[in-house]
């Protein structure tokens, strides 16, 4: 089995990619050991000394790190993975599922037609482009002009994240739904 890896904008997290589907559909997002009962996989990653978050996308998973540097840890990780999927035990534990994508939304009923032209652009033309450093962008609400996001995996604690919210996705929100002010993550 071969593993490759991909720096992602965030220098805490690194993105692995083991060339088959790691969820298929969905993401789930885990920050702590605690959480990673809801995959086995996650479970071994955390057992990894410095790993501080998991993030399981489609054909992906993201790993941050609290300490150390990715030369020590990379060899650490691969073997998890690697254990992990020759093992032929599920990414996920029984009964568990993916994160949702529209957990706690909230937003006004006559923005309606706002929200899900929002959604479609989020869909569209923001999250393959973040999948591909790693992480996960997902909307959350719609109020008075902002729109909410929730980031997930490298997004969340990237230091460009700022940039990419502001320069880049307000950006081109504005630029198609008017009544777009601003976006704010949550």
């Amino acid at each position: 089995m071969f593993i490759q890896t991909e720096p992602t904008p965030n220098p805490a997290t690194l993105k692995f990619l083991p060339g088959r589907d790691v969820l298929g559909e969905g993401t789930l997002d885990l920050k702590t050991s605690d959480e990673a009962s809801r995959s086995p996989l996650a479970q071994r990653l955390f057992d990894v000394d410095g790993v501080g978050g998991v993030f399981l996308g489609s054909d992906f998973i993201t790993v941050t790190k609290t300490e150390g540097d990715w030369a020590h840890l990379k060899p650490a990780i691969l073997g998890a993975i690697m254990e992990h999927f020759m093992s032929g035990v599920p990414v996920l534990a029984d009964g568990a599922a993916a994160d949702g994508d529209d957990a706690d939304e909230f937003f006004a009923e006559a923005d309606t037609d706002t929200v899900a032209t929002i959604k479609d652009l989020i869909e569209t033309r923001v999250r393959p482009a973040v999948a591909n450093d790693g992480g996960d962008i997902t909307f959350r609400g719609f109020k008075e002009g902002v729109v909410f996001l929730n980031m997930k995996g490298s997004c969340s604690g990237c230091p460009s994240s700022t940039a990419t919210l502001k320069n880049g996705i307000e950006n081109l929100l504005r630029h198609f739904v008017p009544e777009v002010i601003e976006v704010r993550p949550i």
